[in-house]
């Protein structure tokens, strides 16, 4: 029985802050209004810790994340900070749509789609949409990802051409300041290549040339954005890389990374490996006087990032290209005159027959490698990758990669290991160059590896974002590693974006054609937006008795 003697204002906070851990969270919340005393007692810092882990179900050797003051904050945060209530569903397309994008400004996103258009949205509440585009009318069978340029005045789109057994797209470039004005197409192959801006005046794309038995070039070219030429000499495109692909693989899903200052200097293992675009100092001192080549200074160094493979046609490697310092022709070598060539190619084939030429083998990579460029760093996640993005300050890649099997083994590179429905996420410094941790599984994905696509995610300052064959996105908090939220459509969740200038707002594309906002309840009631449980997405936190949306009112209402 309890003693009736028992002071329990008077209570030693030490004793107080024993029973006090023997409650949870929504208890907390009412007995802190009890007075001063229990007030002060119940904002203690290890109470908290304790909470925020188990609940969040966080190892217990986590540390306050890099930056944070408070565990009571932190717990306050991933209630009331992560984007998890519904609040707009746009049904303009009328297809799968397949990515989303943001502007770097946060003021505009794109959203792609097999029905063949590009759309572009006001992001303010409610969207609004600004310029679409039906890619069909340039033959594209759909329109399948986008991006804006860094001073987001073009948006670079991508798409897969017509015909059932096509691996060719081509990418287009819009004006945002000129009507979304169309002002160049370049052709991609293969079309998941997807493209990249380089910098705001240049994109990449890229070729696939066979060469012999499952042996193939990847070219990867550098486009001028606007190819409106004043002289039919003028340079719109150079080639930047050759990369040798074996087993029937090829580079895909390129992305361009502005290195931290503290990226270290790659030393490729191989002294003959030519580079294609590397300049010494004296050809930096003679290309400032070449009115026919424009120097590109790249500071800090930039990073070519890809997929690639060896062991199989599944892509299954990061690849990583040091990108030096660089010039492009601004005015193109015409090169020999027709009647030259054509006494050129003669004189080889006289050549030939005489046996003082031999032809390349192709197949024999030692024979040919100083026709192609070195990978700098290679990276084997040992399972089909999916999708990959990078951290708001350039320093870490995120994977989305299916693993194969424990002890595999490829007897035929056509037919790779089965791979996992679950989905991992891997974690890549780019500055050490080291693999230094992954997310834990929560996403699944269906689909074998030959029907494989990609599941596109996103990272913010605290957040990654994916989403996953199992009709969710799904969110976790990157300091902690912990899942904490997922997020409702009806099919495949294809693609989620945040808002890099708003963290709290984050959009999802579906196969079921819609578009959905979410915002965090906090910027929810900033809108005036009634917040509905039937739309908000499904917290992940453990679910013991408390206030569902009152649980950090306590706190803020500075009652004591």
């Amino acid at each position: 029985m309890m003693n009736s003697n028992v002071n329990w204002v008077t209570l030693p906070d030490s004793i107080l802050l024993k029973i006090f851990s023997y409650l949870n969270v929504a208890h907390i919340s009412v007995i802190s209004l009890v007075c001063s005393s229990w007030y002060r007692v119940a904002q203690d810092e290890f109470l908290w810790k304790r909470f925020f882990l188990e609940d969040f179900q966080i190892s217990k050797k986590k540390k306050l994340a890099p930056g944070k003051t408070s565990w009571i904050a932190e717990y306050r945060r991933l209630i009331e900070e992560i984007p998890l209530v519904e609040c707009e569903c746009l049904e303009e397309h009328y297809h799968q749509v397949l990515h989303v994008s943001f502007s770097h400004n946060g003021e505009m996103f794109a959203t792609t789609s097999k029905d063949g258009f590009v759309v572009v949205w006001a992001s303010s509440y409610p969207a609004e949409m600004l310029f679409y585009k039906d890619m069909k009318l340039y033959s594209w069978k759909y329109t399948q990802f986008s991006q804006f340029n860094s001073t987001d005045d073009l948006l670079l789109v991508s798409g897969v051409h017509f015909g059932s057994s096509s691996t060719s797209g081509e990418i287009a470039v819009f004006n945002l300041e000129d009507n979304f004005k169309l002002q160049c197409r370049v052709l991609n192959k293969p079309y998941d290549i997807f493209g990249t801006w380089f910098n705001d005046e240049y994109l990449l794309s890229g070729e696939l040339k066979w060469l012999g038995q499952m042996v193939s070039a990847n070219i990867i070219w550098l486009n001028k954005a606007n190819q409106g030429l004043e002289s039919e000499h003028e340079a719109i495109l150079s080639r930047m890389y050759q990369f040798y692909n074996i087993n029937a693989s090829s580079i895909r899903t390129l992305l361009a990374h502005g290195n931290p200052p503290s990226l270290p200097i790659f030393q490729s293992s191989d002294k003959n490996c030519p580079s294609t675009f590397g300049v010494s100092s004296k050809d930096e001192e003679e290309t400032s006087i070449d009115p026919c080549v424009k120097c590109y200074q790249t500071s800090p160094e930039k990073l070519l990032i890809f997929t690639t493979g060896s062991k199989t046609y599944s892509p299954h490697q990061i690849g990583i290209k040091r990108v030096k310092n660089f010039k492009i022709p601004t005015i193109i070598d015409v090169g020999p005159c027709l009647k030259e060539r054509i006494e050129q190619r003669d004189m080889e084939r006289e050549l030939r027959n005489q046996g003082l030429l031999q032809r390349p083998d192709w197949l024999n990579y030692e024979s040919v490698k100083d026709k192609f460029d070195i990978i700098d760093h290679v990276f084997d996640l040992h399972g089909h990758i999916i999708g990959m993005n990078l951290s708001p300050d350039h320093r870490f890649l995120y994977v989305n990669s299916r693993p194969w099997p424990q002890n595999y083994t490829i007897e035929n590179p056509l037919h790779p290991p089965i791979i996992a429905q679950e989905i991992d996420i891997h974690v890549i410094d780019l500055v050490d160059m080291k693999e230094v941790g992954s997310l834990l599984r929560s996403h699944r994905a269906y689909t074998p590896n030959a029907e494989c696509f990609f599941i596109f995610l996103d990272v913010s300052q605290d957040y990654v974002a994916s989403g996953a064959e199992d009709k969710h996105g799904y969110l976790w908090e990157r300091n902690y590693e912990t899942c904490v939220a997922r997020l409702r459509h009806t099919d495949v969740v294809n693609s989620v974006a945040f808002n890099p200038v708003d963290p709290e707002t984050l959009v999802s594309v579906s196969d079921d054609h819609r578009i959905k906002i979410w915002r965090s309840r906090r910027r929810t009631r900033e809108l005036g937006i009634k917040i509905e449980k039937e739309k908000l997405g499904q917290e992940l936190r453990l679910k013991r008795s408390r206030v569902e949306d009152e649980v950090m009112n306590w706190k803020s209402s500075g009652r004591k």
